[in-house]
């Protein structure tokens, strides 16, 4: 039976502070600081979680209310880039009103206790036309995203007007700002980036740390910007046949290299990706991330398909190979406004690689296009509670892999895993997940981990490793007094409930909880079996659920609890200050933790969770989404002949002209009701190549066909009349990927009507 081990160093490197030039503003109560392993803040390691979400891309009346999604995700930090085009689409004159009002929402981010990362660019890319660059600077006699004088004039009132929106937002006045992104993928300019950095200073923005994207071998000024990295499970950017890319396959192991050569590279030559210097910043600047892929989107050549277990397995892997911040984009999708002068996406047409869609920017995020929640949210919501009561802990843990470990991004066979640890404690992190090619079983699975005063086995009886498993165990992690030696169970958060401190985990599904326990003079379970032997007491045969609370009291008389949920019912924790005091809520009906007592409320009809809103706690639906009726669906027109296929940049598939919809899409109207209530989607189930929907002409939503259902919002939508006509795709395949389902018959199946969101007094 394997029997995995590794060894902790007993001392780890210590962190150099004091020489990386990030300062905080003075005087305020939580300094951060930069080490070269991890960040503080207020003296006290940070993990940060961010999650992208452009408001530019999402109806300001609602802002408020994704905020606070995001933020029950367990999300702390929002990052947004700020598009240049979708403020200054005419020449001097820039918006910033509407959906477009920077200060409003960053002001929204402060107020619920998020910090907030604008990315400035100029150049963002975001899939966004020229990269976000207005068309009237491209149309300039100058050389962009270059020191050219005539760029930077064009950038220098940008940036003032950006510092003008943020004004007073900054650190020293109580602002969310904690960090300003630089330009984006620029590999070999770092003079440039000096001189964008010194702008921005020099039009009023600060912050603590200043940031720039590190993939693809990047040359950065020293010392002045902070690496972020990113890593993606699947890509929309690489070649139609292409298979799926060994730059995303190693993101599913255990590693300490940091860069992702991928990312970007269908815009940097070959040559600077084969010539870098993967780890060049690893001695000195801590492992953050700002792009891990919380989705992908879809381009008309290449058609990913991305599931919550890949997301969820994707992440849990970067925390076990080191990273201090786990950075999503995007946790949240939106939809490209419409310009006054042209479309706003990325397309062959301003010379792009990629053609992508018209007004659609889902990315199969946690949080999606018109807010929908999917399975990847809960996911990661479990991951962000242990960050948020472990990672002070987690963060100055150093990664450690073991000898025996995967050869080669083709091993599919040898068990993916790693330790974070500090010489005496740690957390185990398995992977056994990753897309398209799915890992073995590990029957008879045990592992040894040595710390510096001895070494801990586990778990009791060697256990199968299921496929598609990931998760984290605890070692030598101290609660309320108490040491838990070992958990086959990923700890959740702490909750002081009363004189006692309880530890909620979630059991893996396929592997029995068991606890060993140190320290202890008494441990009541209610289910399972206690022994004692070694210096420990070892509580095995737990059941999952939230009436198993196993009680403890240890040598030194303290009180602690400790609760193992079901993996199903764990992703629906939400955990934040409710009723006055800290919470745990379980959304089907579970737990909560009040006035020091542990009390089962009655199930509720949907997951929901509650949070403040103007002083009032609200509750408010989460769900893939409940049914509530069909639309009334017409065939007017059915399709012709697939238009003959076409080629454009890098001689990619291109999107079919316009014209094609007016003459061989097939048309259906669908009837819309006039009394439906907010949050509710029309959901169309249907097939074809693209799909686009109008009202009176004009168009209000489009998608390419990929194998998914096609959301629309009817809060977008006036009432009455959709046409919505879908094209058939090229027979022999047209040069285009994707991930299930057949794009060459242009059909509807069926339309529902779908509510996702409800608002009420919790």
């Amino acid at each position: 039976m394997p029997h995995h081990r590794l060894r902790v160093p007993e001392e780890t490197a210590p962190p150099l502070t004091g020489h990386l030039p990030f300062a905080d503003a003075p005087g305020v109560p939580d300094p951060i600081e930069v080490t070269s392993r991890f960040l503080t803040r207020g003296g006290r390691p940070w993990f940060p979680v961010s999650g992208e979400f452009h408001y530019s891309r999402y109806p300001a009346a609602e802002w408020e209310e994704e905020l606070l999604k995001i933020k029950a995700a367990g999300v702390t930090v929002v990052a947004s880039y700020l598009i240049w085009i979708h403020h200054e689409e005419t020449e001097g004159r820039i918006r910033f009103d509407g959906d477009r009002d920077l200060r409003r929402f960053a002001e929204l981010c402060a107020r619920h206790g998020l910090d907030f990362i604008p990315r400035i660019g100029p150049w963002v890319h975001a899939e966004v036309r020229n990269g976000g660059l207005p068309d009237w600077v491209l149309a300039r006699d100058c050389a962009p995203r270059t020191d050219d004088p005539a760029y930077l004039d064009a950038v220098r009132p940008w940036y003032a007007a950006i510092a003008a929106q943020l004004r007073g937002l900054d650190r020293a006045h109580g602002g969310p700002i904690v960090a300003v992104q630089i330009e984006n993928e620029l590999y070999d300019q770092p003079g440039h980036l000096l001189t964008l950095k010194r702008m921005a200073q020099e039009a009023g923005l600060n912050a603590p740390l200043w940031t720039s994207t590190a993939w693809g071998g990047v040359q950065l000024p020293p010392d002045e910007l902070l690496p972020l990295y990113g890593g993606y499970p699947e890509t929309f950017w690489t070649e139609a046949d292409g298979g799926w890319p060994d730059t995303c396959r190693k993101h599913f192991f255990f590693t300490h290299q940091r860069d992702d050569e991928g990312i970007g590279a269908d815009l940097r030559p070959l040559p600077a990706v084969r010539g870098s210097a993967p780890d060049a910043f690893a001695d000195r600047f801590p492992w953050a991330t700002c792009e891990l892929g919380g989705g992908m989107a879809v381009s008309y050549h290449r058609r990913p398909r991305v599931d919550a277990v890949d997301i969820a397995a994707l992440g849990l892997t970067k925390i076990g190979s080191g990273s201090v911040w786990q950075g999503y984009y995007m946790f949240h999708g939106g939809t490209n406004p419409t310009g006054e002068l042209t479309t706003f996406q990325e397309s062959h047409a301003t010379g792009y690689p990629n053609d992508l869609p018209v007004l659609t920017y889902d990315f199969q995020a946690p949080l999606g296009e018109y807010g929908q929640y999917r399975a990847s949210y809960d996911e990661l919501r479990l991951q962000h509670l242990l960050l948020a009561d472990f990672g002070h802990l987690i963060a100055p843990m150093e990664s450690v892999l073991p000898a025996e470990r995967p050869q080669g991004q083709d091993d599919r066979e040898t068990l993916r895993w790693a330790v974070r640890g500090d010489g005496s404690s740690g957390f185990l992190f398995v992977n056994n997940h990753q897309p398209h090619e799915p890992l073995p079983d590990h029957p008879g699975t045990s592992f040894s981990v040595g710390f510096a005063d001895g070494e801990v086995s586990f778990p009791s009886v060697p256990v199968t490793v299921p496929s598609g498993a990931a998760f984290c165990w605890p070692l030598r992690l101290d609660v309320g007094g108490v040491r838990v030696e070992w958990a086959t169970a990923q700890p959740v958060c702490r909750v002081v409930d009363g004189d006692r401190t309880v530890l909620v985990l979630t059991a893996v599904d396929g592997i029995a909880p068991e606890v060993a326990l140190g320290g202890v003079a008494s441990v009541v379970a209610p289910s399972g079996e206690v022994s004692h032997g070694d210096g420990r007491v070892l509580v095995t045969g737990l059941r999952a659920g939230t009436d198993c609370l196993v009680e403890v009291e240890s040598a030194g008389g303290e009180r602690v609890g400790l609760l193992v949920l079901d993996a199903a019912t764990a992703r629906t924790a939400y955990r934040g200050v409710l009723w006055g005091a800290e919470r745990l809520v379980l959304a089907d009906g579970g737990v909560v933790f009040d006035r020091g007592e542990m009390r089962v409320h009655s199930a509720v009809e949907r997951p929901s969770y509650a949070v403040l809103r103007d002083g009032v706690f609200m509750r408010f639906e989460l769900g893939e989404g409940r049914p509530v009726g069909e639309a009334a669906v017409r065939l007017v027109r059915a399709a012709g002949a697939a238009p003959e296929p076409v080629t454009g940049v890098m001689g990619r598939a291109s999107v079919p002209e316009d014209k094609w919809f007016e003459t061989v899409a097939a048309e259906y109207v669908v009837s819309l009701p006039d009394d439906v209530p907010g949050g509710t989607l029309l959901r169309i189930h249907w097939a074809g190549d693209v799909g686009r929907a109008y009202v009176e002409g004009v168009l209000v939503a489009d998608q390419f066909f990929s194998g998914r259902v096609w959301d629309i919002s009817l809060d977008r939508v006036p009432v009455g009349e959709l046409r919505v006509r879908i094209l058939p795709g090229d027979e022999g395949g047209g040069g285009v990927y994707v991930a299930e389902g057949s794009r060459r018959v242009a059909s509807i199946e069926r339309v529902e009507l779908v509510t996702v969101r409800r608002w009420g007094v919790g």
